[in-house]
């Protein structure tokens, strides 16, 4: 069993910048998949990032590449999506998730096993 615990979320304006943050109680998986998805309301909730932990290979969402970046840090266990140049549109609940098993970088929900609280991120224009 794997726990994630979010951080960071707030109230930004369109432009600015917000970094959250998500720790692993545990990485012993070789193939894990730490994630970021996101729901605004009435909507599904869609991948934003991904790194495989080992590789340290990345995987982003077309409408964030360029301006979102997630990073892994060992000593801690966790793993950063740095938001840049925010947009009212990225306003949504953040979640952290984790996939084991894949040999890719899975972007479906349903590919992935545990999943952090949430995080609310607020953009205003």
């Amino acid at each position: 069993q794997v726990r994630l615990v979010e951080s960071g979320g707030g109230l930004v304006q369109a432009g600015g910048s917000l970094r959250l943050s998500c720790v692993a109680s545990e990485i012993t998986f070789s193939s894990l998949v730490m994630g970021w998805f996101r729901q605004a309301p009435g909507k599904e909730r869609e991948f934003v990032a991904a790194i495989r932990w080992n590789s340290g290979s990345t995987s982003y969402a077309d409408s964030v590449s360029g301006r979102f970046t997630i990073s892994r840090d060992y000593a801690k266990n966790s793993v950063d999506l740095l938001m840049n140049s925010l947009k009212p549109e990225d306003t949504a609940v953040y979640y952290c998730a984790a996939a084991v098993g894949y040999p890719g970088i899975p972007t479906r929900s349903s590919e992935y096993n545990y999943w952090g609280q949430g995080t609310q991120v607020t953009v205003s224009s």
